[in-house]
């Protein structure tokens, strides 16, 4: 019997969780099994995970093949209804050492070959903690899953369930074992990190929890954060960016769009004006601040002046790393509704965006020349600045490592040292 095979889709926290099941399965000893965990935020992401699935069976044709994730909680019919599939499990269920018991046996008469719960029960915090994901320099730590908020374009709340957070005391513990184990970075990821502490006890803020590790983990050299709500910034967060050092300056932000109408259409929380007050205010309390930032081109019902304001917010808060999505309808939302915009006039703005995030990127690498920076190693050959920027060194360093270098030049998207 062979041990089982993972595939992972989509996001960081899919990947994390990827790492959890593998101790899971094999404390049950789940053998000979390929595990597909899905990702759901596009229609695009749904056809890739079902590709993906039709080449797993291909490669490992007398294994069971057990679905998960974003997808199959979502859309459980659809891998149900797949002749390669054998079980689909929910993103609760995946968590539970239980359903690995489960599936460790045969599946006839012994487990149900559809496990997914409603997801909205869910109150419970986060428990699967691992110690180590990521690389040997970068460890990943959950804090925080699900979404209480209904943009319109988004299905991920009916995928990961309201937000529930891990408590503090926790979230410093696990850093605690990851500093002593050798890990000189740390970062904190969930679902919408900025609703963290909410259904905690007195409500604390993300920015305590930040400030807590931290006071607390006073020998951790590098804390980030993963992607923010950067209406939802609370003053202590303000105050760790002015004068936390040991928090790196690199905030990715989930914007969206450039265009007030837009925005409301999409039911965020935000205006454009927002959005450039706060990139504006966190550069003056660290200069050295780098944003990265969500961007989803061809809205339903966008126009090509709407288009411009997301191209322009680009330049307005001085942007440097975009994920950029062409909108794609996802079934039983609210967006999928409304009237769409043509699919190449889609493609061609998505490309326009990206033009401008490939400019800024090349901006921003030419400003690096001749700094001297902290590079975390992650392999020999390969680190990252504070800023998260690659660079790329000729001599071997010691992995895992922070090295002070300076920089001599650039090779492509990445920096040379």
């Amino acid at each position: 019997m062979t041990a089982p095979v993972f595939s992972t889709l989509g996001c960081r926290l899919n990947a994390y969780e990827t790492e959890a099941m593998k101790d899971l399965a094999a404390a049950a000893g789940v053998e000979n099994a390929v595990i597909v965990n899905t990702c759901a935020v596009t229609a695009e992401a749904v056809r890739k995970a079902r590709q993906d699935i039709r080449r797993l069976r291909r490669d490992h044709p007398g294994a069971r093949l057990i679905v998960t994730g974003c997808a199959a909680q979502t859309e459980p019919e659809t891998f149900t209804a797949m002749p390669e599939v054998d079980a689909v499990i929910g993103n609760t269920e995946k968590m539970q050492g239980a359903t690995w018991k489960g599936l460790a046996a045969d599946f006839i008469g012994e487990t149900e070959a559809v496990q997914v719960d409603d997801i909205m029960s869910v109150t419970e915090t986060a428990g699967h903690l691992i110690d180590g994901f990521g690389t040997r320099s970068r460890a990943y730590v959950q804090v925080q899953n699900g979404c209480d908020h209904r943009c319109t374009f988004c299905i991920i709340p009916y995928g990961r369930g309201n937000s529930r957070s891990v408590p503090a005391g926790v979230v410093v513990d696990q850093i605690k074992r990851l500093v002593d184990r050798g890990y000189n970075e740390v970062v904190l990821t969930g679902v919408d990190l900025t609703s963290w502490g909410a259904d905690l006890p007195a409500a604390p803020k993300l920015g305590d929890l930040v400030m807590r590790i931290l006071r607390l983990v006073s020998d951790l050299p590098r804390l980030r954060i993963s992607s923010i709500d950067s209406i939802e910034v609370d003053d202590n967060l303000m105050q760790a960016i002015a004068t936390e050092p040991r928090l790196m300056p690199h905030l990715h932000l989930s914007l969206q769009h450039g265009d007030d109408m837009i925005l409301k259409r999409m039911k965020r929380r935000h205006l454009r004006d927002d959005a450039i007050a706060f990139a504006t205010e966190s550069r003056k309390l660290r200069p050295d601040m780098t944003f990265g930032a969500d961007i989803i081109a061809g809205f339903p019902t966008e126009t090509e002046a709407m288009f411009e304001n997301s191209l322009k917010l680009v330049q307005d808060c001085d942007l440097t790393w975009l994920h950029v999505f062409p909108y794609s309808a996802r079934p039983g939302t609210p967006a999928a509704r409304m009237p769409p915009v043509d699919g190449r006039t889609i493609k061609t703005r998505a490309a326009r965006l990206r033009a401008a995030g490939d400019a800024q990127v090349a901006r921003h690498l030419a400003a690096q020349q001749g700094k001297t920076h902290h590079i975390l190693m992650e392999n020999s050959t390969m680190g990252r600045t504070e800023q998260f920027t690659e660079v790329g060194f000729d001599a071997p360093q010691p992995e895992g490592k922070i090295v002070t270098a300076k920089i001599t030049g650039r090779h492509g998207a990445r920096l040379t040292a």
